[in-house]
């Protein structure tokens, strides 16, 4: 798998956040407190969680443009859930106002970048390497991130766009982050259909996890796979799916 570039990953932040306005736009006030994908949580609060991460993503790089970092959400992520809880129940028309803000300041975050900046030594970083809070990693770090956030929380709507929706670039670059999830006495073998498998985890008991691309990307990322064609297997029998580790935190590890 290669890794994407800073190019690339610009036209994709402005791919799914595209994507995000048009479903938000589509929405009708009674759609907002309807059940999302994500048990507990409506519409309301997964777009409230989207302006919220943009946000949250742009104060990361504007703080990164003045050589400083700042924690990844105001009041930590009890101010976190707290904007998610107020926010969840705001009319549809402050829903875009807000969502649409956050995007637009996002994106303008990441357009100021200079792809040709960073050459420097780690102290002297600036650009896509400039340090940040989010994960103690670099811009690119935040890029990526806002880049998941968008895709799946977009499918998480529940407007009828799942995981099918998932490019490939996209679906194998959660198979990297979220080699994380792997228990350590695990190893999984993702087998997409047509496609080459790409092991994940180092541990002795080894899993084949067989299916259509998206399918496979959607289970690894906790979402209900949408076209049914996931199969686990170990020693050629059929078996379980495994269990996972907690998605990836957002906070550096100690």
């Amino acid at each position: 798998m290669t890794a994407i570039t800073p190019d690339a990953l610009l036209a994709e932040l402005h791919k799914a956040a595209d994507v995000v306005s048009s479903l938000a736009a589509k929405l009708t006030e009674t759609d907002v407190p309807a059940p999302s994908a994500l048990p507990g949580w409506t519409r309301g609060h997964i777009l409230a969680h989207i302006t919220g991460i943009s946000n949250a993503m742009a104060r990361q790089l504007e703080y990164a443009a003045r050589g400083e970092t700042v924690e990844l959400y105001d009041g930590g992520y009890e101010g976190r859930t707290k904007a998610i809880e107020m926010g969840a129940g705001h009319a549809l028309a402050q829903h875009r106002a807000d969502l649409d803000a956050a995007l637009e300041r996002a994106l303008r975050a990441f357009d100021s970048l200079d792809a040709d900046a960073g050459d420097a030594d780690a102290a002297g970083a600036t650009g896509w390497r400039a340090p940040i809070s989010y994960r103690g990693g670099a811009v690119l770090d935040g890029g990526l991130a806002l880049w998941r956030e968008l895709v799946i929380h977009a499918s998480d709507l529940n407007t009828g766009r799942g995981p099918e929706t998932w490019s490939r670039p996209f679906c194998e670059h959660l198979f990297t982050f979220l080699a994380a999830r792997v228990p350590e006495e695990q190893r999984l073998v993702l087998q997409p259909l047509g496609l080459p498998p790409v092991t994940i985890g180092t541990g002795r008991r080894s899993t084949v996890i067989s299916g259509m691309l998206t399918d496979v990307a959607a289970w690894l990322a906790g979402r209900e796979p949408s076209l049914g064609s996931l199969r686990a297997s170990a020693a050629a029998d059929g078996v379980d799916l495994p269990e996972l580790l907690p998605w990836p935190s957002g906070v550096p590890a100690k």
